[in-house]
């Protein structure tokens, strides 16, 4: 999943307006998580009160300024997303066996995987009480992009069919895991705020590129930086036996040369410091993380295209700016 992404907006109306949205937001996130038993009101805010940049929420918001902002749809329609995004992090942590989450013991370890997996679905049910007062095509949308969200689950889980090329996999992982519920979070601003339908057509595809480029610098970065820039240790995926685009990308060099690099891409364990700092020294000086910046580069051009196509709002400005940022953070 792309990690959260830090989107300092202005001290101008629109910054004021998202902000304000946000607060909205995030005081339902309180209300919606608690119910009368004590363990699932526990369990479902200790990831809310973690904290985290409500990035798809913000989207939402921000994509709303292209229609009425203020029309009473738009908060409800953020907070659906959010519940969304969360309810995936509780289901993820079971499946990766993740002990930490947003710095804080993971809802499964703190408790056990069962707790996990039903605050999970707990949190799925409660944003589709909130969809369903805003209408059947919102509740379509969001049964779409769940279909994605888990279609894009277990192609990771059961990695390439036999003959595919796992570069082409894993661009559709992440493009249905990922990018899918981003590209909603923009369908849901510009759609419930009675955006034309023409803002909607561009957004949601804008949004989707930017999901996916996101990730795709996380990949980057994962790899390149020397800090924790991530929240996480340089080369944790690569430690942990996760093939992410620049490794995809060395594997598919024919030159002998690399053959060293490709041995230790394909080990099944990288745990070993020495082994795992020389494959990081290896890759970092490898073609592959152009090839990576590339990828990137294409992604974030992409929804670059759609957005200049947008209304010249304030908001289309902050679109922009996300785009510059991807290729940016990412060196």
């Amino acid at each position: 999943m792309v990690t959260a992404v830090p989107l300092e907006l202005p001290d101008s109306p629109l910054g004021a307006d998202v902000n304000e949205g946000l607060a909205r937001v995030e005081e339902a996130l309180q209300d919606v998580a608690r119910t009368e038993d004590v363990l699932l009101t526990d369990a479902s805010l200790h990831l809310i009160d973690a904290g985290g940049k409500r990035f798809r929420a913000t989207l939402v918001l921000l994509a709303a300024q292209f229609g009425d902002p203020r029309d009473p749809r738009v908060v409800p329609g953020a907070v659906a997303i959010e519940l969304t995004h969360l309810a995936t992090l509780y289901h993820d942590d079971v499946m990766d066996e993740a002990e930490i989450r947003r710095g804080h013991q993971s809802a499964n370890s703190r408790w056990s995987n069962t707790v996990a997996i039903l605050t999970g679905d707990f949190l799925f049910a409660r944003a589709s009480q909130i969809l369903a007062d805003l209408g059947p095509e919102a509740i379509r949308i969001q049964a779409e992009t769940f279909v994605r969200l888990v279609t894009g689950q277990v192609a990771e889980t059961l990695g390439p069919a036999p003959g595919q090329d796992p570069l082409d996999h894993y661009m559709g992982v992440v493009t249905n895991k990922t990018g899918s519920l981003i590209a909603t979070a923009g369908r849901f601003g510009a759609m419930l705020s009675g955006a034309p339908d023409e803002v909607t057509a561009r957004i949601t595809p804008a949004c989707e590129a930017l999901g996916i480029a996101f990730q795709l610098s996380d990949d980057i970065i994962d790899v390149a930086s020397d800090s924790e820039q991530l929240g996480k240790t340089p080369g944790t995926d690569l430690r942990e036996g996760v093939q992410t685009l620049p490794m995809l990308h060395a594997l598919r060099s024919a030159d002998p040369a690399d053959s060293r690099l490709a041995e230790l891409l394909r080990s099944a364990d990288l745990t070993d410091p020495r082994l795992h700092a020389e494959a990081l020294a290896l890759l970092r000086a490898h073609p592959a993380m152009e090839a990576a910046r590339a990828d990137l580069r294409g992604w974030a051009d992409a929804a670059r295209r759609e957005i200049m196509a947008l209304p010249d709002v304030s908001a289309r400005s902050a679109f922009e700016a996300l785009c510059d940022f991807v290729v940016e953070r990412s060196g």
